[in-house]
Parts: structure tokens; C-alpha cells; sequence
């Protein structure tokens, strides 16, 4: 007999490890961590990104993401508005603090701004858009190598202290939670590579479980100091209507803007969905390092975009797939051979949102019927 398994509807364009997400939150406001076991829980959790990160390193193929360089005019149009635009519009909206935004939520957001950008999602987005995916794989091969370095300097910059200042002692912290841990991966690739590609499964199951761990023990903090009582649910409803600006946003400029510097229609593909989205995980771990006990509500605007971006760019890689198809043979087979790398995606699923889940939900809801709205 087949085991039963669960599916989410497809009217239901929810990730999977984004409900997990909220699981862990719902367990951390009920049972959080105190006293002795707060303590053990924060020593493990340090443990838990140390980990994340070492895999990060010893996944990322730095050669393939070399072996791109040739459009370098692309990597750079990402690699901007990542780490350029995003952080440009995040410290624009500093203005709406505090009258819509809080303190609290505004550095949430601005953090949200200066992560990098997904490696997993935006290979499925651009397959399904008919797009170049050999780009994507090295655009966000870029983005999260630059990110483990300039994520937490440009917060250290731009937060004026709000994630704990950037001082001698915040940047031995990083060196040896988040960097040193990387390089290690990349370092030892040579010997374990083979191992995490033929385990990749299994691992996936270790980073998700890692930064599970990671939010229960930001969120059981914030408990604690009772930091969510600084939150109302209009606050919740302003928040979601700025980020959804945000998208909005930046996928305009990554269409838009690539069309006018010229890019062919499978690179503006690339663009758009690497251009405009940030990884759940690598923010997730990295804010509970800068922003210690006050991680809890530093992440939430993470975690609410993630889940933003997946079902609208679902919507719209699957109107990409429709108008290549419509657009007749030429212009069908011309984004298929760019996309071709099967084995790419594979060997690219580095620093990521949530290993395969954020892939499943991007072929799952481009896939269903019309979206409704």
C-alpha cells in the first residue's frame, strides 16, 4: 500500500517550510526557551548557523559561478540591485518610521534590504519563465558568495547601531559564526562535494531543521523581553503593504530596466527573478549573530517577503511561460536553449530559501490553474 501523502491544494500557493516557520513561531510563543535552557538553546543555535553556513560554502561551485563571468553585464545588474537598489529603497523608507513603521520593524525591513539574493527559487522561476537559468545559477552563485561579506557590513553601516553596532567585538562575532564556517565549506569542497551532491536531500532536511531551530530560539528570546507586544496587527497589515510596494518595486525596475539596457528576452528573465527576491535563508541565521535578542522581529519582515515573493513570482513566471509559447516555435526553442543545464540547478542550491521547498512551491503554483485576482 502507498503511504498517504499530504498535499496543499493548489488554489493554496503556500510554501511548505514557510507554514513550518510559522509552527515553530506558534511553539516558541507558547513553550519558549528560559532560564538554563535559553542559555543551552543559544549555544546550540550558534552551533546550528556555524553548520548552515559550512554547508552553504561546501555546496556553492565557485568554478561554475566563474565559469560565468562572461556576462558579467548581467552579474552586475543583479549584484546592483541586491546590494545598491534594495538598500536604497530600504533607507527611503526610513521616513515612514514611526508613524507607519516602528523602530523595531523599520530595522527588520532595512535588513530585509541588504540580504542577498536566492540561489534554488530563482533557477526554478526562470525555468518555468522559459528564461536563461545558466545566468540565474551564477547571478545568485554571486550574490550569495558577496553576501556572507557585505549582508553583514552594510547592516553594521546602515542600522546606526540598531543591530548591535558594528565594533571590534560584533566583527570577531561574524568572522567566526558566519565567514570562517563558509570558508571552511569551500575549503574542504574539494574533498566533500561529492558527498553533499549525493546526500543533497538529506541535508536539505539538516538546513531546514538548523534554521527552525535558529527561529524558535530568535523568537523564544523576543518572548521572553516581551518584544512582541510592540506589535499591533495594523502594524502587521502597514508592514505587509510596504513590502508588497517593495516588490512591486523592484520588479518593475528589473523588467523594465533590463529592457532598456538592452538584454535579451531569456536575460531579463534572469534578472527579474534574481534581481528582485532575498533568501530566507541566509537572512534567518545572519540577523540571529547581528541582532541577538532582538532577532525575533528583525526577521519577520524577512519571512513575511519570502512567502510574498514566491506567489507573486509564481504568477508571473508562469505569464513568461505563456507568452514564449505564444510568441510561436523561434522564440520557444530560443529560451529553451538557454535553460538547458539540467544538472545546474542541482549543483547550485548554496545559500538558499529553504532548500527544495521554495522550487516545489514555484513549480507547483506556476503549474495550477489561472490565479485568481
Amino acid at each position: 500500500m502507498r503511504r498517504p501523502q499530504l498535499k496543499l491544494p493548489a488554489w493554496l500557493p503556500v510554501d511548505g517550510f514557510i507554514l513550518a516557520l510559522i509552527a515553530t513561531v506558534v511553539v516558541a510563543a507558547f513553550l519558549p526557551a528560559r532560564g538554563t535552557g535559553a542559555a543551552v538553546a543559544e549555544d546550540a543555535s550558534t552551533g546550528a548557523v556555524a553548520l548552515l553556513f559550512f554547508l552553504y560554502g561546501a555546496r556553492l561551485s565557485t568554478q561554475e559561478a566563474m565559469a560565468g563571468i562572461k556576462s558579467w553585464r548581467l552579474h552586475l545588474t543583479v549584484l546592483a540591485c541586491t546590494f545598491v537598489v534594495f538598500p536604497l529603497l530600504g533607507l527611503a523608507a526610513r521616513g515612514l518610521v514611526p508613524y507607519v513603521l516602528t523602530p523595531a520593524l523599520y530595522s527588520g525591513f532595512l535588513f530585509l534590504c541588504l540580504v542577498p539574493s536566492t540561489v534554488q527559487s530563482s533557477i526554478a522561476f526562470t525555468s518555468i519563465a522559459r528564461g536563461n537559468v545558466a545566468a540565474a545559477i551564477c547571478a545568485g552563485s554571486f550574490s550569495s558568495l558577496l553576501g556572507v561579506v557585505l549582508t553583514p557590513v552594510l547592516t553594521g553601516l546602515l542600522l546606526d547601531g540598531d543591530a548591535g553596532g558594528f565594533d571590534a567585538d560584533s566583527l570577531v562575532s561574524i568572522v567566526l559564526k558566519l565567514l570562517v564556517p563558509f570558508l571552511a565549506g569551500q575549503l574542504l569542497r574539494r574533498w566533500i562535494g561529492g558527498f553533499v551532491t549525493r546526500h543533497k536531500r538529506v541535508l536539505g532536511y539538516v538546513d531546514r531543521s538548523s534554521i527552525l531551530f535558529v527561529v524558535y530560539t530568535a523568537f523564544s528570546a523576543g518572548v521572553v523581553a516581551g518584544t512582541w507586544h510592540q506589535l499591533s496587527p495594523w502594524r502587521l497589515l502597514a508592514l505587509l503593504g510596504v513590502e508588497a510596494v517593495l516588490l512591486a518595486v523592484m520588479l518593475t525596475l528589473t523588467s523594465y530596466g533590463s529592457r532598456k539596457l538592452g538584454f535579451p528576452r531569456a536575460d531579463r528573465i534572469a534578472i527579474v527573478f534574481a534581481g528582485s527576491k532575498k533568501s530566507l535563508a541566509a537572512g534567518l541565521p545572519m540577523a540571529t549573530v547581528l541582532f541577538g535578542a532582538e532577532a525575533s522581529l528583525a526577521v519577520l519582515p524577512l519571512m513575511l517577503f519570502h512567502q510574498m515573493q514566491l506567489m507573486v513570482c509564481a504568477v508571473l513566471a508562469k505569464r513568461f511561460a505563456a507568452r514564449a509559447d505564444a510568441s510561436g516555435p523561434a522564440a520557444g526553442s530560443s529560451a529553451g536553449s538557454s535553460s538547458a543545464p539540467s544538472s545546474g540547478p542541482s549543483s547550485a542550491t548554496s545559500a538558499d530559501d529553504g532548500a527544495d521547498g521554495a522550487s516545489n512551491t514555484a513549480r507547483g503554483t506556476a503549474g495550477a490553474g489561472s490565479p485568481r485576482g
